[in-house]
């Protein structure tokens, strides 16, 4: 799917997604990696849904959003609670969601100059 949304002068955006991809600023991804409006970190290191661990979660805490989407996949899976401690302690938001929810749900609060992070996982 091709996403349609203003220009959000110098932030990353979603332009499209599909199966196993991701595209930012017109740029193809296929691999995990955390979306900020001023930064990317590719090659995120959980393999999957199943190998979260919490240290995953404090590296993202690191990075100080005010919100967190984490995008599990084609379905939606929630971690296990005691995953998320960062971002507790750190009272940043966490939503969960499928990862196609997540990049459309990621533009929206981009477009509203929210410190919002998108944390993505491919199947």
């Amino acid at each position: 799917m091709k996403l349609h949304l203003t220009s959000i002068s110098g932030a990353n955006v979603f332009t499209g997604y599909g199966e196993g991809y991701v595209m930012i600023n017109q740029q193809r991804h296929e691999r995990n990696l955390v979306v900020l409006r001023d930064r990317l970190v590719t090659g995120w290191q959980p393999a999957g849904f199943d190998d979260l661990a919490a240290e995953h979660f404090a590296l993202i805490a690191e990075l100080e959003p005010e919100i967190v989407l984490l995008g599990t996949g084609s379905r939606l899976r929630f971690p296990r609670p005691e995953l998320t401690r960062a971002l507790v302690e750190a009272r940043i938001g966490l939503e969960v969601m499928d990862l196609q929810a997540a990049c459309r749900t990621y533009n929206f609060l981009a477009a509203e100059e929210r410190k919002v992070a998108a944390a993505l996982l491919f199947d």
